[in-house]
């Protein structure tokens, strides 16, 4: 029974979205996307007597010029395949193909690198925030396990308290964008977390199941409450400016967390081909591919990656020379 959509088109729509998950897919963000069509659509063909549901589409696209275009191409993406999924039947009144504009495919964005001196600013900024006085040491909680961990910034925000195990040193993520995986993460941390537990438990019962990052409510922190007070702490760090969308996210620790990695390992001279099939695992991809788009290039980093090509050249030379 379709419960979910309500316009001219919901029974198709319904089925779609039955049809995608029946094949294992999750499909969450596009239920979200389908849903916001279906709602577009009520409106569109409100007492219209002939409509089309190609041009409803475009329509519906470009009712969206303040997103982002890899935004709109996402959503654009999942109307393309409910078209599809429709060309599959005889029965094609609503099938008509239509004239897709042409968005990009990958976003052009370049990752803000958070150096160790902006992670010191930004936790020391966290003891500015006195009101309530818990959210001190929450948001301090908050951005060392972003960084020290790598996990998602929703991830993070869904953490249960079951799934933080201070003692063993690891977390359990559950599987979102990825896969389902334990996070095994460093002692210092482990202190940390312990601190924010005996403050936390002040404000809010601590069972296995509540959040482990809790809000003025005393409930689950808002990820929008959450995004809004480190864009917050960016700004007055220096590395934000007052308006706009320039400057680090909250997503950028995770990208922070994936070039420390790799410079330690260049440091190290660690085998690197090796590495990485770890550090994707850590990160909960699926693949090397999710990975790679974490791994900006950072004068640190693009250092240490010369200097190992130059030893390596020396090697070669030096071996070349033994031999003749």
């Amino acid at each position: 029974m379709n419960t979910i959509f309500r316009g001219p088109v919901a029974d198709e729509l319904h089925r779609f979205l039955q049809f995608k998950q029946s094949l294992g897919y999750r499909y969450v963000r596009a239920e979200f996307t389908l849903r916001e069509f279906d709602r577009f659509l009520i409106d569109y063909a409100d007492g219209k007597r002939v409509w089309h549901l190609d041009r409803a589409a475009i329509a519906w696209l470009s009712t969206k010029p303040g997103r982002k275009p890899i935004s709109v191409s996402a959503d654009a993406a999942v109307v393309r395949q409910f078209f599809a999924y429709m060309h599959r039947f005889p029965n094609r009144r609503f099938a008509a193909e239509p004239l897709w504009p042409k968005l990009p495919t990958e976003s052009s964005f370049v990752p803000h690198f958070l150096s160790e001196q902006d992670i010191q600013k930004m936790l020391a900024l966290c003891g500015t925030l006195k009101r309530p006085p818990f959210r001190a040491i929450l948001y301090r909680t908050l951005l060392l396990m972003l960084y020290c961990t790598g996990i998602r910034f929703g991830e993070g925000l869904r953490l249960r308290v079951r799934d933080v195990d201070i003692p063993a040193a690891v977390l359990f993520v559950e599987p979102f964008k990825g896969r389902a995986r334990w996070v095994p993460f460093h002692r210092s941390l482990s202190r940390e977390l312990q601190k924010y537990c005996v403050a936390r438990a002040k404000y809010a019962p601590l069972g296995p199941d509540t959040p482990f990052f809790i809000g003025a409510n005393n409930r689950n922190l808002a990820p929008n409450t959450a995004s809004d007070t480190i864009r917050t702490l960016f700004r007055l760090a220096g590395l934000k400016p007052a308006k706009g969308r320039f400057g680090p996210r909250p997503y950028d620790f995770r990208h922070a967390f994936a070039v420390q990695r790799l410079s330690q390992w260049y440091r190290k001279r660690a085998d690197l081909h090796a590495c990485l099939p770890w550090l994707s695992a850590y990160m909960g991809h699926t693949d090397i591919l999710g990975t790679e788009t974490y791994l900006n290039a950072t004068p640190e980093l693009l250092n240490l990656a010369g200097n190992r090509l130059r030893r390596h050249y020396r090697r070669s030379q030096d071996q070349k020379s033994h031999r003749t």
